[in-house]
């Protein structure tokens, strides 16, 4: 049974199928996230892989995160200064760019930019392994690619993300003192002394839970996403790579936004 809209032929039962593939798409990356975390500890074999995973995905990042840390803390400490000074309340800014960094900006900002730097990478690698038929090959050796190459990555996001997010907002709070105190006149110890009264350790915990969350939900997607390159319709070759990389990033952010409000609402 069909019905016409607007010239083009569309099944009556059109939102069904699409809520059909919908549930159908979760369902296969929540059994390829439950398989990756599986075979995190397969073997004394993954601890290198997972090394060099945290190479790729943490150190080589630093320098990225330090940069986006910094301007994002200057800005910050600018514009909160100028809305703060109006009610003559300036001397709230470091309070108020700890708490905007440590709970909601460190994790967010963090997570996409790594998904941008790292995810993007982690899809096209596998991406190109499955097109190339070496995940076949090594299927066929008898080596299990989710073991070989999503667990580490799995393991490795686990781990960097918390700990470039410490970072990111160390380096912000570097950043909003910069401009606030050095740039726009604040007082420095009023600064830090608000810095560290306004953080209590469930800012902290709630930061470091979310980054967790991201680096888990941003490496499944990006390697769920290069791992069935192969089955994208319409689109073989480079070309699937290409598209599945886009589809890899842009979904990565979009569920990054969309958990960072749930984990908002949970845990303050």
């Amino acid at each position: 049974m069909t019905e016409k809209t607007h010239g083009m032929v569309l099944p009556v039962f059109f939102p069904c199928r699409i809520c059909r593939e919908i549930v159908d798409e979760v369902g296969s990356l929540s059994l390829f996230l439950m398989d990756s975390l599986r075979l995190i500890f397969a073997g004394l074999g993954q601890f290198p892989r997972i090394v060099r995973q945290i190479y790729f995905i943490g150190v080589q990042s630093v320098s990225v995160i330090a940069l986006i840390g910094l301007f994002t803390g200057m800005v910050m400490g600018m514009q909160l200064y100028f809305a703060l000074s109006v009610f003559g309340a300036d001397g709230f800014l470091g309070t108020g760019v700890a708490l905007s960094m440590v709970r909601e900006l460190g994790p967010v900002l963090t997570a996409i930019m790594l998904t941008g730097r790292a995810g993007s990478a982690m899809t096209a690698e596998i991406g190109v392994m499955r097109i190339s038929e070496q995940i076949d090959a090594l299927t066929i050796m008898d080596i299990n690619p989710m073991r070989y190459l999503v667990a580490p990555k799995v393991a490795a996001s686990l781990i960097s993300f918390p700990l470039l997010t410490a970072f990111f907002d160390l380096i912000a709070l570097w950043g909003g003192w910069l401009t606030g105190v050095k740039l726009l006149g604040a007082n420095a110890g009023v600064y830090w002394s608000r810095v560290q009264g306004s953080l209590d350790w469930d800012d902290i915990e709630g930061g470091f839970i979310k980054s967790i969350v991201f680096g888990l939900l941003v490496c499944v997607i990006c390697c769920y996403e290069g791992y069935y390159t192969h089955t994208r319709s319409g689109h073989a070759g480079p070309e699937g790579v290409s598209q599945s990389t886009t589809n890899a990033v842009v979904k990565s952010c979009v569920i990054i936004l969309a958990a960072d409000y749930i984990l908002t609402s949970l845990l303050w």
